[in-house]
């Protein structure tokens, strides 16, 4: 039996009391992102990726769509919107680190790009 790709995988809600992703652990899970990934792991705390469009209505429109996937998912990146630019940080607030919540974020994000 395979395990599901990190976009087909659905976030689980955090009250905290679990560890953040540290070490080898976070690597193994930031390699499941596609490749090349840019996703950027932020000393072990957070993720981070920049994303260029070709003017502003398209950033938006982006953003926009990256809102509906973070209601759905009822996980919810901090977002830097400019003209054609899009930078999207996530991490688990409830463990001040990062969850496998924020790699399947990352990973549906990914799918609206």
């Amino acid at each position: 039996m395979t395990t599901p790709k990190l976009a087909d995988r659905n976030c689980v809600p955090c009250r905290g009391g679990v560890p953040p992703l540290k070490g080898n652990k976070l690597r193994e899970i930031h390699q499941q992102l596609a490749e090349p990934s840019q996703w950027k792991t932020v000393d072990e705390h957070h993720l981070v990726r920049a994303y260029k469009f070709p003017d502003f209505k398209s950033a938006l429109a982006f953003v926009n769509r990256v809102g509906e996937v973070a209601e759905e998912q009822g996980h919810h990146p901090d977002i830097v919107l400019g003209w054609g630019k899009v930078e999207i940080t996530t991490w688990t607030h409830a463990v001040d680190g990062l969850t496998e919540s924020d790699f399947i974020l990352a990973a549906k994000i990914d799918h609206l790009s």
